[in-house]
Formats: C-alpha cells, sequence, structure tokens
C-alpha cells in the first residue's frame, strides 16, 4: 500500500466539484508467482450493489467485547486478496502519485521508474472484499490502476481471473468482478453510527500476508486530506500497511463501515494513523460505475476557505464555522444563484457546514441539476440562496466489461473545454488525462484531444466506448496534438 506524507496547510479548493484526485494509499509490493488459477467459461451480469444485507447475530461478547473471533471467523472469508501485473514498461512509465514530488520524504519509497522498458512483469498486491455472492468485489482503485491482469485469491485458496467493472480514481474507489456464484459477503453498515472511540478491525493482506487481522479504535470521522476533498475519512489507529488497501473496515458488529486507503507516516511505514473510505460513499460510487461506467457529481462553482478565529471576529460570526468564499466561477451554479465573494456558507441543503473541508464531499454527493438551499452569512447576518448544481467534469475509464484492468483502449479522459480542441465555438472531444496499455503504446500522450473513433465523432465517453466495444482487433483514433490532427491506429487488447 503507497504512502503519502500528508502535509498541514489551508485548504484552498480551485473551484468546487472540480477535479480533485485522491492520492494513492498503497505502494505495488512484490508477490509470490501463482501456480494456478480459476475461471469461469460464462460471464455473468453482475447484480447492482446493494447497500443491505440479510440480519446476522453480532460477534460474541456484544458491542463492548474486544473478542474478534466470531466476527473474523463469519466474515474473514469474504475478505479476498488482489494481486495485479503490470508488464515492464506501463511499471517504468507511471507517474509519481498525485501530489508528490521529489521533495517528499516518500520519494524514495515510491521511486522514480526503476524498470526500464522491456523490463520484466511487475506484481503487486492488494485487498478487497465480496459485496454479493455472485462475485462482485470493492477494492481501491489505485490498487488495480494500470494493471494489466488482475486476479483474486479466495481464503479457500481459490483463483479467478478478475474484471474491472469501473474505478473511480477521486475517491478511489473500484469495483471488481469474478465468475463465481455462492460466495460469502460481508454484511454493509451505517458510516454515520460510527462513533469515535468505538473498536473498529481491519483484514487485509499487509507486505502479502493473506487474511492478518488488526484492530484499534476510531479517532475522528469527516477527515478531509489535502487533495482529497471528495471524501470525509473515518481516522483509526488501527494498523494498516502495503498490502491493506482496498480491505475493509469493520465495528464490532461485523459490519463494513470502510475500505482501508491511506495511511499518514514521516517513516513510509505504519505509524499509529490511518484513514478509511466510508463504506456509504463507496457503494454509491459502485452502483453508479456499475449502471453508468462513471461516477456523476455536483458541482457548487466556487473556491473556499478555513474560516479561522480572525476571519469569524471579522465577519460578526459566533464562531468559527463554515466554508469562506474566496472566488466564485463566472457563470457557474453559484455565480447564478447569487452567491458572492467574502460570504460564509453555514450549510448546504439542510446540512450544517462546520469546516470548509466539509463542503466539498457534501455537495459532490447531490446530483447535478437539483436545487439545493444554502445559507450564507453576509453583512453580518444570515440569508437564504437557491442554486441549481451543475456537473463536475470527471476523468473516466473507457473500459469494456469483458476485458480486465483498464479495458481494451487503456485512457483515462474527460470531456472538452472550450479551447483544447483548437475550436472555442465548437468544443468537441475527449482530452487524454492518461494512456496506458494499447493506447500508449499506439503514441498517445496526456493531452491529446481524441476527436473521432474509427471515423465516428467522439462527443462523449459514452460515444468512445461504444465504438470501442464494436471493433473487432483495432480502432483509429482522430487525435488532436497541439495545432495539427493526426490519426493514430490503436491494437485493442
Amino acid at each position: 500500500m503507497s504512502i503519502q506524507s500528508i502535509v498541514r496547510k489551508p485548504l484552498v479548493a480551485a473551484l468546487l466539484g472540480v477535479t480533485v484526485t485522491l492520492v494513492p494509499a498503497a505502494a505495488l509490493l512484490a508477490s509470490r508467482s501463482t501456480n494456478s488459477e480459476g475461471t469461469a467459461d460464462g460471464a455473468t451480469v453482475p447484480k447492482a450493489l446493494a447497500a443491505t444485507a440479510a440480519p446476522v447475530t453480532a460477534p460474541a461478547g456484544g458491542p463492548a467485547s474486544t473478542d474478534f473471533r466470531a466476527l473474523v471467523q463469519r466474515y474473514g472469508p469474504a475478505v479476498v486478496n488482489v494481486s495485479v501485473r503490470q508488464d515492464g514498461r506501463t511499471a517504468a512509465g507511471r507517474a509519481l502519485p498525485p501530489g508528490m514530488d521529489e521533495d517528499n520524504p516518500l520519494f524514495r519509497y515510491f521511486g522514480a521508474p526503476v524498470n526500464p522498458p522491456g523490463a520484466p512483469a511487475v506484481r503487486g498486491e492488494g485487498s478487497g472484499f465480496i459485496v454479493s455472492a455472485d462475485g462482485v468485489i470493492l477494492t481501491n482503485a489505485h490498487v488495480v490502476d494500470g494493471a494489466e491482469r488482475v486476479t483474486v485469491k479466495l481464503t479457500d485458496r481459490r483463483e479467478f481471473e478478475a474484471r474491472v467493472l469501473g474505478a473511480d480514481a477521486k475517491s478511489d474507489v473500484a469495483v471488481l468482478k469474478i465468475d463465481a456464484t455462492d460466495l460469502p459477503a460481508v454484511k454493509i453498515g451505517e458510516p454515520s453510527k460510527l462513533e469515535v472511540g468505538e473498536w473498529v478491525v481491519a483484514i487485509g493482506a499487509p507486505f502479502g500476508f493473506e487474511n492478518s487481522v488488526t484492530a484499534g479504535i476510531v479517532s475522528a470521522k469527516g477527515r478531509t486530506l489535502p487533495d482529497d476533498g471528495y471524501v470525509p475519512f473515518i481516522q483509526s489507529d488501527v494498523a494498516v500497511n502495503p498490502g491493506n488497501s482496498g480491505g475493509p473496515l469493520f465495528n464490532l458488529r461485523g459490519e463494513v463501515v470502510g475500505i482501508n486507503s491511506q495511511i499518514y507516516s514521516r517513516s513510509g511505514g505504519y505509524q499509529g494513523v490511518s484513514f478509511a473510505i466510508p463504506i456509504d460513499v463507496a457503494m454509491d460510487v459502485g452502483r453508479q460505475l456499475q449502471a453508468d461506467g462513471h461516477v456523476t457529481r455536483g458541482r457548487l462553482g466556487v473556491g473556499i476557505q478555513e474560516v479561522d478565529q480572525a476571519l469569524a471576529k471579522s465577519f460578526g460570526l459566533d464562531r468559527p464555522r463554515g466554508a469562506l468564499v474566496a472566488s466564485v466561477e463566472q457563470g457557474g451554479p453559484a455565480a447564478e444563484a447569487g452567491v458572492q465573494e467574502g460570504d460564509v456558507i453555514l450549510s448546504f441543503d439542510g446540512r450544517a457546514i462546520d469546516s470548509a473541508g466539509a463542503l466539498p464531499a457534501t455537495v459532490a454527493a447531490v446530483k447535478p441539476g437539483r436545487k439545493v438551499e444554502l445559507e450564507v452569512w453576509r453583512d453580518r447576518a444570515s440569508r437564504k440562496l437557491s442554486v441549481e448544481l451543475g456537473g463536475a467534469e470527471a476523468a473516466e475509464v473507457v473500459a469494456d466489461n469483458g476485458a480486465p484492468a483498464r479495458g481494451r483502449l487503456g485512457l483515462r479522459v474527460r470531456p472538452v473545454s472550450p479551447g483544447e480542441a483548437g475550436d472555442p465555438e465548437s468544443a468537441r472531444g475527449l482530452v487524454v488525462e492518461e494512456a496506458s496499455g494499447p493506447a500508449a503504446e499506439a503514441g498517445i500522450q496526456p493531452g491529446d484531444v481524441v476527436l473521432s473513433a474509427n471515423g465516428r465523432p467522439v462527443r462523449n465517453v459514452e460515444d468512445l466506448r461504444a465504438i470501442v466495444k464494436d471493433a473487432k482487433d483495432l480502432v483509429a483514433l482522430l487525435v488532436q496534438r497541439g495545432s495539427s490532427r493526426i490519426f493514430v491506429p490503436v491494437e485493442l487488447a
């Protein structure tokens, strides 16, 4: 599991709801080569992710007990080991995690690419857990990022090649599917009922040691980390190490309340602080990935910062609270609603905003197009504004459910903005944010704008996805690169 050293700094979101990339939290580790793989011949249509499961009996000893034996025996079999494989060229070309530079104390841990082109395959490991008996699995997006092949190993030693149904980098959630039935599945809990000081248990594969169990208590809820504005993390002191990424965080009732994702470390190892994605956030992302192939988030269109004691006093607030609007996007949803620079957003859609960090995740959870009420503090008085949310431009992975890992094309793209395609009045196409696999081998680069595929115009991700699905083994992309347009043939995986 990759680790980021979190730097304390003021939160200043450039545009609320605009792309915020989640820093990966688990480094790929060398793993043993496997001797066998179990696969099923027929592909099944996965059931939609369900937020509820059949009632279960609480572990022996009750909520006050720290005897975790019943929990592990009952739900341990639903935790899986996720092994990924990259070819040498893919591994060598991977960039550092977002937000990390050469001055970061963990630069050597992640490292500049050490695998030259043509290097042998690289293996890595993470964790995951089964949420549906027909083989739907949740894990972290960074665990499978760039993987050419994904293998899932169960506690009974069976192994299956997995398909990546979708991955969302902003929330760091990915959905896998294996062809199997009657599998053990976890029970989904409610993070809102989780309390600080409550015992929690993590099961995963730290350093490749499968189905290892660690325990601790909840330290805080709703933590917002730098560059991770879409996720209100659960903080705990559960020991989490490389390989734990994507594994479940249980409460003592045996319910999954989070997905282990990141740790705070100055040494490169566990130092007593770990962070988990709330399971309700992950389940919502998973459902959208399965149903639509991408995640839709609301956008307000403001830049914000924290309100400290001095600012609260100058604005006439009773205490430091809310999100101070530092900038308003011209023509954006907030501007249309009358939000002004210097306003302090106190509540959003009836939910109190105690800190600036709470606002991005709250806005992102609301569907675009919905009207919500804002309570803002202006001129030492509270007032209500109605705003219709826009949609955040999200980078999406073009993938085919019939192919493992990054899909047949291997592109992460987003809708083009005016001017990026060279024609501000009729902006069209998709901007390449990341290229791997077949696309990278063909010469596609980040910043390229895909205008058409196989002679058919590409207006959105769905257009490209449909063209790739219909193509047999080759797709010709018309790409805008700077002031030039070129056709690039891509041999599909």
